[in-house]
């Protein structure tokens, strides 16, 4: 089937949805919309694409259907009153949750005799459809293999990760747990640089260098830390808990919040406290399970 002959429906147009629909108008699907707010089609209605009055009426007009929304209590309450109209159709849930949401969600799809897929994107609304876009996928195999060309249009990369639906949520969750502390490390970093009169794009490239170095530390320390060596021969907690503690102060002398390195200068003094001091840092994930 060509690429003009195919079509999909995209329920949800913040501005990942709106890029996504983008995304297939450029490669020449024929796509519906729905949205809560009708106005935020205008210019992918412009461009070909087709608004539909109802959510009832964008699942009955094409197989497979792509939800983008703020997370799973919302797919609920736009496809309750719809729930007639998901048998027979695919829907690829891109939406933001929980992994035990995710298992729900695919549940209650399936009992109503449609197809759910789990979807995590790992990547900004200016990146859907590039080769820089980067999703986990998981649900059906049959499903996935189906669908996967069509997937790749939007998000490039696909890394399909089982049959438990839960799984593409939990693995997005597992990047959110390092992007969000991570981007407000860089915040902190500004606000701390400003208090300076350092600019933030005097600094941008010194936290890019930092940023990029950091794959040397998480390949060094995944295969020591799933064989459970915590030596402390390359980092000592002790020192780490030193230096945490100048970052503290420096914050503060600057008139900065300090509750984020605060924060991290916690798990540190809990783990000295707990007779850790000379181990390595990164027996601060046994500390964290338990």
């Amino acid at each position: 089937m060509s690429s003009a002959s195919q079509s999909v429906t995209v329920i949800g147009l913040g501005p990942m949805g709106q890029a996504m629909a983008a995304a297939y108008l450029d490669r020449g699907y024929r796509v519906t919309l729905w949205n809560r707010t009708p106005s935020r089609a205008d210019a992918l209605v412009e461009r070909g694409a087709t608004l539909a009055a109802t959510a009832e009426e964008a699942l009955r007009a094409n197989e497979l259907v792509v939800l983008s929304l703020t997370g799973y209590d919302a797919m609920y309450a736009i496809l309750e009153p719809a729930k007639a109209a998901v048998a027979g159709r695919t829907l690829v849930n891109l939406s933001s949750d929980t992994p035990e949401k995710a298992r729900a969600g695919a549940g209650w799809v399936t009992e109503l005799g449609g197809t759910h897929l789990t979807g995590g994107v790992l990547c900004p609304p200016p990146l859907i459809g590039t080769a820089d876009a980067s999703t986990f996928y998981s649900g059906p195999r049959e499903a996935y293999d189906e669908h996967r060309a069509a997937l790749e249009v939007i998000t490039g990369r696909t890394d399909y990760r089982g049959e438990d639906p839960g799984l593409a949520a939990l693995m997005y969750q597992l990047n959110m747990a390092i992007f969000w502390p991570a981007i407000t490390a860089y915040w902190h970093t500004v606000a701390l640089a400003a208090a300076h009169g350092i600019k933030a794009t005097e600094i941008a490239p010194y936290a890019s260098e930092n940023f990029a170095g950091m794959g040397h530390f998480i390949d060094f320390y995944a295969t020591r830390i799933d064989a459970g060596n915590h030596a402390g021969d390359v980092d000592r907690t002790s020192m780490g808990l030193a230096s945490m503690e100048h970052v503290v102060h420096t914050t503060a002398d600057a008139g900065v919040d300090t509750a984020f390195p605060e924060a991290v200068h916690d798990i540190f003094r809990r783990l000295a406290e707990a007779g850790h001091g000379a181990d390595s840092y990164s027996r601060a994930v046994e500390l964290m399970r338990s």
